[in-house]
């Protein structure tokens, strides 16, 4: 499906129909040339050593100037906070400033949503609803008749596409940033249609967001449960910077043991829990099974993550040592094993920007902060577009003492 046999495997109309409305002709959204193009030009802006700094810079900026005297804040009045919130909120703000170079000011009071924020959010999860439906034809005739569920998802498409449309205009108006800026002026720069544009950005905060808040939220429960293995993270943190300077990227790259503890997390909750491909032509899989054209096969990331067969029977266990090596260094395990940033031709091209933007969040906080649960109970894993905690992760933050 992901490399052998790619060409047969595309997304597909069927799936590519459910997230068309909201994702257009992005490219999580397209197969085919259309795909190939947007692949390459991709490739290209996220290979560049002018965006990886910028990414840097941008995190040093929100997490120094925002998240932590966010969490000062909350250390000093005792509050509780919503742990998963506030990282999604960092991360879009984030996401906000690397894709689009503005500011969505997310960070600076909790107690509001923008516009855009609640539509995307909105937007999302009517297409992971019709990703559930049993019949497509139900939500289809919903979306002709302009009913329910898919007249919400409708006008909150047409706002998000209304604040993207207003960026690109005003960045094409006023200021493109030809020096290793954001990638809205790296594809203006590169001659591509607004709408095409548009497409791939929404398609960059989808997953720039919602992935890395999600893996970030379900790795600090678990740091909670483990503090042995906190312990460890933080003394390889501190090894490598004691926080007299800013992080820097070669440092973030030198903390093997915070990428497996990422690694590890998110083979238990990946923060994209499942993908399906729809068979251009008859097949039959290595494993005997017959796929007739048209056929959907979905394989489970958050299944796999749990086989015996591939980890174990410590499986169901967080172990981060599973993923270093007899050197101390990161062991190489087989994307097509391990695949929550998929594999073949579509890997994810964000990889190495999201494990920076991870790891630069746990540094800064674990380092300086205790993280202490509300609540006892296991909480619960909720698969849509993007997996989440459900009800939040409500914690109250406690600063360290030295």
């Amino acid at each position: 499906m992901l490399k052998t046999n790619f060409i047969n495997y595309p997304k597909g109309k069927p799936f590519t129909d459910i997230l068309g409305d909201f994702l257009g002709r992005g490219i999580f959204n397209v197969d085919g040339e259309l795909w190939n193009a947007q692949r390459k030009l991709a490739s290209h802006e996220f290979s560049t050593n002018s965006l990886r700094e910028f990414v840097v810079k941008t995190l040093e900026e929100v997490v120094e100037n925002r998240l932590i005297p966010l969490l000062i804040q909350a250390a000093k009045s005792g509050k509780v906070l919503d742990l998963q919130d506030v990282l999604r909120r960092f991360a879009f703000d984030t996401i906000c400033k690397v894709s689009l170079g503005t500011d969505s000011h997310c960070l600076d009071d909790l107690s509001h949503v923008s516009v855009l924020v609640d539509s995307f959010d909105t937007a999302s999860r009517a297409c992971a609803m019709r990703g559930m439906a049993p019949v497509y034809a139900i939500w289809k005739s919903k979306r002709a008749l302009n009913l329910g569920s898919e007249k919400q998802l409708k006008e909150n498409v047409k706002r998000v596409h209304c604040c993207i449309d207003e960026i690109i205009q005003e960045k094409k108006e006023n200021f493109i940033n030809e020096n290793g800026g954001d990638l809205l002026s790296r594809l203006l720069i590169a001659g591509h249609e607004d709408e095409v544009v548009r497409d791939m950005v929404i398609s960059f905060l989808m997953a720039g967001r919602d992935t890395t808040s999600s893996a970030l939220t379900w790795l600090f429960w678990l740091t909670t449960n483990h503090p042995n293995i906190k312990n460890e993270m933080i003394n390889e943190i501190t090894s490598i910077n004691n926080g007299d300077k800013a992080l820097e990227f070669d440092e973030l790259k030198e903390m093997k043991y915070l990428t497996a503890c990422l690694n590890e997390s998110m083979r238990l909750y990946p923060p994209v829990a499942w993908d399906s491909k729809h068979a251009a032509k008859d097949d039959i899989l290595p494993d005997g099974t017959r796929v007739q054209k048209g056929n959907r096969v979905t394989y489970f990331q958050y299944g796999m993550g749990r086989m015996e067969e591939i980890w174990g029977k410590d499986r169901l266990e967080f172990k981060p040592d599973r993923w270093i090596d007899e050197n101390g260094g990161s062991k190489s395990v087989c994307p097509y094993k391990y695949p929550v940033f998929q594999a073949g031709p579509r890997m994810c091209l964000g990889k190495e920007m999201a494990f920076t933007q991870m790891k630069y969040v746990l540094a800064s906080v674990l380092r300086r902060f205790e993280i202490k649960p509300v609540n006892v109970e296991i909480p619960v894993f909720l698969p849509l577009l993007t997996a989440h905690m459900v009800g939040g992760f409500n914690v109250r933050i406690y600063e360290r003492v030295e």
